[in-house]
This record gives C-alpha cells, sequence and structure tokens, in this order.
C-alpha cells in the first residue's frame, strides 16, 4: 500500500456522463426502468463538455484540502470519457463533446500535485456480450434484470469471454494511456470472483502499473475497503475510505437540493479521520462540465476549516478508541499530540478518560489560545479524569479542535480490577 494513500485524507469524487444531460440517475435510470435504454443514451447528443474546465477543477480541489481525485471514466451505463479503440461507445465517437476528457484531468491534478483517480465500473449495461451468463449458484427461478443476465436456458460462456476480452482491453488502455494513482472499481457484486478471474486481474495491474492502488471493489484483491455513505460505527481495521454525496445523488440531479450543510461535512470528514479512513467526497458536474455552485461553495468551506486545522488533519493517525472522549479524534505521527474534535458546544469542560500520560498543555486549534486543564481522581496505574475547560468565544462554528500534548507517548487504559 503506497503510503500517500493513508497520508490524503480527503478526495473528490466526480460522477460525469451523459446522465448529466437529462438529470437522470447514473445508468440505474434504465436499470431500474425510469427510462427506457433508447431514451438514456439519448443524451449522447446532448452531452457537450463545452465548458469543461479541469484546471478550474484541479484548483478547487486543492482548495478544498483534497490531495486526489476520482473521475467516473466510465459507468455502468458503458459510455467512455476518452477514446477506447474497445469498442465506440465513448463521449469522443458519440456526442458533441468530440474529445478525449481524461488526458486534461489527468495532466491538470498532477500540475497541482494532486493523485490521479479513475473510476471504471466492471459490469456494462449497455454492452451486447454482458448480460450472458448468471451468477453462480443463482435460483433458476429468478429471472433477474435483463440488463445484467440472461434467461435460464439463454447462458452462452463463449460471449461472456467475448466480453471480458473487452472489459481486459479497456483496463489496460485505462493502465498504459494515463498510469492512475488509484483505479476505483465499482459493479463486481453481479457475477463471482471466478466468474470475473479477479485474481488473475490483479496481477495484470501490478505487472503493468505497479504504482497503482486498487480500491477493494475487484473482489478480495484490493488494497483498501470501500464503505459507502455512512461511517462505519467499527471501522475495518486496515486502510479505508467513506464514499459519500455531497447531496444524496452521485451525478448531476438537479432536482435534488438536499444538500449537506458545512457542519454536516465537517462532522462526518473528522469521524472518518479519526476512524483512520479517508472522505472521497462526491460532486455531479453539469453536462457543460461544470460545477453546482452549491457544491463548489462547501468544498470551499470546507477547505477553509481544514486549513485552519491542518495539524489536526495531516500527518495524523486514528486516535482513541471509543469511550476515552466522546467524538473523534486523530494522533499525531509521534503519538505524543492528542487532537479532540468538538461538534457541540461545551458545558464549562470536556473530559478526556483512560489516558495515563501527564498532559503537560492543551490549545485550541485555529486561534492559539491555552485552556486550563486538570487530572481528577486516579489511583495507581488507574489514570483520572482530564478535564479540559473552554469559554463559548473560543469555539469553532463549524467544529472546534482542542490539540493535547502528552509528556510521553500516548499509552491508553481500556480495564482494570482490583482483587
Amino acid at each position: 500500500m503506497h503510503s500517500w494513500f493513508e497520508e490524503a485524507k480527503l478526495g473528490i469524487f466526480l460522477h460525469w456522463g451523459i446522465y448529466s444531460v437529462d438529470g437522470v440517475a447514473e445508468s440505474w435510470s434504465f436499470f431500474n426502468g425510469d427510462v427506457d435504454h433508447a431514451t438514456y443514451l439519448d443524451q449522447l447528443d446532448g452531452f457537450t463538455a463545452a465548458r469543461y474546465d479541469p484546471d478550474a477543477w484541479a484548483d478547487l480541489f486543492v482548495q478544498a484540502g483534497a490531495r486526489y481525485a476520482v473521475l467516473t471514466a466510465k459507468h455502468h451505463d458503458g459510455v467512455a470519457l476518452w477514446d477506447t479503440r474497445a469498442n465506440d461507445l465513448s463521449v469522443v465517437r458519440r456526442t458533441p463533446a468530440a474529445r478525449d476528457l481524461i488526458t486534461p484531468y489527468v495532466e491538470a491534478l498532477r500540475r497541482r500535485g494532486l493523485k490521479v483517480g479513475l473510476y471504471y465500473s466492471h459490469l456494462d449495461w449497455s454492452h451486447p456480450d454482458y448480460a450472458t451468463v448468471r451468477p453462480e449458484g443463482q435460483d433458476p427461478a429468478e429471472r433477474g434484470n435483463p440488463f445484467a443476465m440472461p434467461a435460464v436456458g439463454e447462458e452462452d460462456p463463449e460471449r461472456w469471454e467475448a466480453f471480458l476480452g473487452f472489459h481486459r482491453a479497456q483496463i489496460r488502455e485505462l493502465l498504459t494511456l494515463f498510469s492512475p494513482d488509484l483505479l476505483w472499481f465499482d459493479g463486481d457484486w453481479e457475477r463471482s470472483d471466478a466468474q470475473w478471474r479477479m485474481g488473475e486481474l490483479a496481477e495484470e495491474i501490478r505487472a503493468l502499473s505497479p504504482q497503482t492502488i486498487v480500491n477493494g471493489r475487484i473482489a478480495q484483491h484490493g488494497d483498501y475497503a470501500t464503505p459507502e455513505q455512512g461511517v462505519p460505527v467499527e471501522p475495518p481495521p486496515g486502510p479505508w475510505e467513506l464514499c459519500l454525496t455531497l447531496n444524496n445523488s452521485w451525478g448531476y440531479q438537479p432536482r435534488d437540493k438536499q444538500h449537506k450543510t458545512p457542519r454536516q461535512l465537517v462532522r462526518v470528514f473528522a469521524e472518518t479521520i479519526g476512524a483512520g479512513g479517508n472522505l472521497l467526497l462526491d460532486v455531479g458536474p453539469r453536462e457543460d462540465g461544470t460545477l453546482q455552485p452549491e457544491q463548489a461553495e462547501r468544498l470551499e468551506v470546507l477547505g477553509d476549516w481544514i486549513e485552519r486545522h491542518a495539524e489536526a488533519v495531516y500527518g495524523t493517525t486514528r486516535g482513541l478508541p471509543h469511550g476515552h472522549f466522546y467524538g473523534p479524534s486523530t494522533l499525531s505521527a509521534d503519538r505524543r499530540t492528542l487532537f479532540l474534535f468538538l461538534f457541540d458546544r461545551p458545558s464549562e469542560y470536556v473530559v478526556l478518560r483512560g489516558v495515563r500520560n501527564q498532559v503537560s498543555d492543551a490549545r485550541v486549534l485555529g486561534t492559539g489560545d491555552e485552556l486550563r486543564h486538570e487530572r481528577i481522581g486516579g489511583l495507581g496505574d488507574v489514570p483520572g479524569w482530564e478535564y479540559l475547560y473552554l469559554d463559548d468565544d473560543q469555539l469553532d462554528p463549524l467544529c472546534t479542535v482542542v490539540a493535547v500534548e502528552l509528556k510521553e507517548p500516548l499509552d491508553t487504559c481500556r480495564t482494570h480490577s482490583r482483587d
């Protein structure tokens, strides 16, 4: 696992494709029958990318505090954003945009030192050879969605092999043309590991592009876990990333006005990094390539907060386990500074529990205000409570962060007994 990923903390996810023309759900709108497939593909005629400015995107991502971005090179609808040679279903050959949209994105990110991620869906609900085998062990009485699988008795393993050839060809194109730092796969759930031959694919990726990190949606062969739309109460033990929409939609859906507030976004971000993960925060550009002002503004506000509290974000690891402090925390690399995230207004003080270390000082990030603190209780090896006193005028409107300096590397006490 490359260290840059675990140190990144924030990435930007971009769901951009022909679905932004009518503002319908990406791929799922025809899969679920909200529109028919032909009507969905008619959006090809309206996809222009006329105001696409990847340099402006990259500038905004830097301002937001992100260290990487992930763009949907191909979603489940099968429409590629680059000039794929594997078939003709691309924005280059079938839309007024008529050009490769991946290369300028890659170049813009790299000019600003951002890591490049590309999303690729294994499944392809538009490819004629995709729905040709059924998942292993599926009940014959279950018809399944015709975009995903054939009826019983209509399986064609040879066509499935042809689809796998197409699938591998496109992945090789992404690796050889763009050398991504991260491949973000999706859609492995409709076939088994053996049907996809994911182990073989993982080996090929490592051989072609050994620097590329692969997310966990490649059966059991990825580098990190990808929970979605909710911070896990018990986080994965290794590297992980939460993918989260700014409103309730992945792609551009103008009717969806339920954008999360800046305070909600800061809270999710703090909970995620406090549990050792990255936040991959999703925006949905319009068909012309511009971002919705509501989404751009939220990235800017999040970036302002991160800049004021960068010491608690970058260069830190997951913080205290549940119970030591009623909120998330992070820990400096030398384990001598705890950063406590306060979402709510404390009533006079907050309390740190089960920390054996002596506290040398405590301060508010962003202002540098020194806080009064005192240790109360404790017996022998069992630590008491560390009280940290704050006034209302020392609080950040989005989330206050208190840096607690320890005299030695962190030493916690989880249980104790007395004979």
